[in-house]
């Protein structure tokens, strides 16, 4: 039974744009990888922080909602943790 996902990712605003996007895509790899489909890719852009995080003041967002079963939700987290340059991360499942 696969369920929607939301995973909000911030991103390092160092990052160059090749790299922002080549994390972008080995996610997405993921989440083809393990079952689930892409539903949508969300660019923020580039925001003000509220507070500072790893000493920057702005950060780079982007939304990524899925259809995934749940096991590939902790395999893409645990591909975010040891992701160079993503700040912090927030996965939240979506009401059908």
């Amino acid at each position: 039974m696969a369920n929607n996902y939301e995973t909000l990712v911030l991103l390092s605003p160092e990052l160059a744009e090749e790299d922002r996007k080549g994390i972008l895509t080995s996610l997405t790899d993921i989440v083809d990888r393990e079952g689930g489909s892409m539903v949508e890719t969300d660019d923020w852009g580039m925001r003000q922080l509220a507070y500072p995080v790893e000493k920057q003041t702005r950060g780079y967002y982007v939304r990524l909602v899925y259809d995934a079963p749940g096991a590939l939700v902790a395999e893409l987290e645990r591909n975010i943790r040891i992701t160079d340059g993503i700040f912090k991360f927030m996965t939240v499942k979506l009401a059908a």
